[in-house]
């Protein structure tokens, strides 16, 4: 099973308990490597090429876009999943200081939900309002806020995946 980032970063709030030393190797503010790719979204406006970093680690996914002051215009993150997340899991802002967007991306790479996330500014994680999909998800994809609308990305568009294989491709290819 795969935590949500809130999950995540409310169960670590224990590592307060642990020896400086350790707490020092995994600070936040750390700078983390992120492994980055191309990922196109296909939709009605023609294809859309972001590069993104990706996040398929847990503790990469936890980071995310933490504790940065900005994302280039054609960039994002990409979150993957080795399994299929309940739409109970969802993102947070917590120490996140730019505006994003999220698309919710299916197994046959279909954005099921697109939503607009604002920086949450309080110290106290349980207070950082939780952004759900409306259904099940294998990888989301954060941009900056605008994005989606500003290039007619909407639900239902597809995503191609780097490394992974798109039914919706094919269904894109014999609709034009």
């Amino acid at each position: 099973m795969n935590l949500s980032r809130r999950q995540l970063l409310l169960g670590m709030s224990g590592l307060l308990m642990m020896p400086k030393t350790l707490l020092a190797q995994s600070s936040a503010g750390e700078p983390m490597h992120f492994a980055r790719d191309i990922l196109a979204i296909h939709s009605q406006h023609g294809p859309h090429k972001l590069e993104v970093e990706l996040a398929e680690s847990f503790t990469q996914r936890a980071r995310g876009l933490m504790d940065r002051d900005e994302l280039a215009s054609d960039a994002g993150m990409l979150f993957l999943y080795s399994e299929p997340q309940s739409s109970r899991n969802g993102f947070w802002m917590y120490r996140t200081r730019i505006p994003l967007d999220i698309a919710f991306i299916d197994e046959q790479g279909r954005i099921v939900t697109i939503a607009s996330m604002e920086p949450c500014t309080s110290s106290d994680p349980s207070q950082c309002p939780v952004t759900r999909p409306d259904a099940r998800y294998v990888a989301a994809l954060e941009v900056n806020a605008g994005y989606f609308v500003e290039h007619g990305i909407e639900e239902g568009d597809c995503v191609a995946v780097p490394g992974a294989a798109l039914q919706c491709l094919a269904e894109l290819d014999e609709a034009e």
